[in-house]
């Protein structure tokens, strides 16, 4: 007999709701399954598709990873969804599908900086997905070095970060003088965690990275760590370092913690709640124009008074926007600064272009390091 048929017999009788309801989950499952079959059927058809795109890109000679066509699709798929999930979610989905058809269209090797369950490794695994190779590198010029040798496809490098402020200045650096692109940027929430084996008051040393102390120096202070603490490398190698060593603990990420076997004594520790950090994907290739983008450049100012303010007003006069400007001292030298400058546009808009020529009058050298779409502030 058919459930519905039961009538009012459902109302009073336990196991029988219980049977409609198991009925019922059937049901759903069966056209879950059903629902599966077309996926895995659409996603092996697009799979298809991302290994011609590959071939073709091989035969121009065209790198995988296309920021603008990146965009487009999240874009895309986030307009078409009538819900329930949720735009964030779908994006992960498709994230993970890009990766796929990453590993199909050809080997993509992703360099960080290392060791492996560092911020930039979880930026790294976020942005490119599970199914590409990643290469652990020991610090940022290494991995500048690796792109421009041609040993990994693209780099994951972080920039600048909202609490302890300013360019990182190995980044800088390595922007300076190896010929690498930006191709896109990347803003993450940072949660710093206390991670050990064994219990809070046990702890003798605190091992991490200066800046991540300086963005949990208050809640390290009221804890009574603030004189346990001793500098590594990175957040990883200090959670490496906490894994081996009696009585330790480190500051790190969540995933530093699973890389290491460390239990998480205490979570989201950062002094400011909306601590972020911005990253650089580098590669050989520029990327294309998305309609909102940004473009950084490196110049040089020419050795005489007011040169610096010619090429500010330069830019002005062609009604460019600077969303960033920092200076370091040229390395080798007492009196020529560097200046890195972020600008509203792309490298190909005709208005940047002219902007360029009018600067490069009052500069000894000024250098376009790629244009990126702009990432939503965290």
């Amino acid at each position: 007999m058919p459930l519905a048929a039961l009538g009012p017999a459902l109302s009073c009788n336990p196991d029988l709701r219980i049977l409609a309801k198991m009925s019922s989950i059937d049901q759903l499952r069966h056209e879950i399954d059903a629902l599966d079959d077309q996926i895995v059927k659409l996603l092996n058809a697009r799979a298809q598709a991302a290994i011609e795109i590959g071939r073709l890109k091989t035969e121009s000679g065209a790198g995988v990873y296309s920021p603008e066509r990146e965009c487009s699709v999240l874009e895309h798929i986030a307009a078409r969804s009538e819900g329930p999930l949720t735009k964030d979610a779908l994006q992960a989905i498709y994230r993970e599908l890009m990766s796929a058809s990453f590993a199909l269209e050809r080997p993509t090797r992703v360099g960080y900086l290392g060791p492996a369950g560092s911020f930039s490794h979880e930026t790294a695994l976020e942005k490119f997905g599970a199914s590409v190779t990643y290469e652990p590198l020991s610090n940022a010029r290494g991995i500048f070095d690796a792109i421009a040798r041609g040993h990994v496809d693209y780099g994951v490098v972080p920039v600048e970060n909202n609490t302890t402020g300013g360019v990182v200045l190995d980044t800088l650096e390595a922007l300076l003088e190896i010929n690498v692109q930006i191709c896109c940027e990347i803003q993450r929430a940072i949660h710093q965690n206390l991670l050990a084996n064994g219990a809070l008051g046990d702890i003798d040393v605190v091992y991490s990275k200066s800046e991540a102390f300086k963005q949990c120096e208050n809640w390290l202070a009221e804890r009574g760590l603030a004189g346990k603490l001793v500098e590594a490398p990175s957040t990883s190698k200090a959670a490496e370092m906490a894994s081996q060593t009696p009585r330790a603990a480190a500051v790190a990420g969540a995933l530093a913690a699973k890389t290491y076997g460390l239990q998480v004594l205490a979570a989201n520790i950062e002094d400011n709640p909306k601590n972020a950090t911005r990253f650089f994907v580098i590669g050989k290739e520029p990327a294309k124009p998305t309609g909102s983008d940004r473009t950084g450049l490196l110049f040089v100012t020419a050795h005489e008074p007011g040169a610096l303010v010619s090429v500010l007003l330069a830019f002005q006069r062609h009604g460019v926007s600077l969303t960033t400007i920092t200076s370091r001292r040229k390395v080798g030298t007492s009196a020529e600064f560097v200046f890195f400058v972020e600008l509203d546009g792309h490298q190909t808009d005709s208005i940047l272009q002219r902007s360029f020529a009018d600067a490069k009058q009052y500069c000894r050298n000024l250098r376009v390091l790629g244009s990126y779409p702009r990432a939503p502030v965290v």
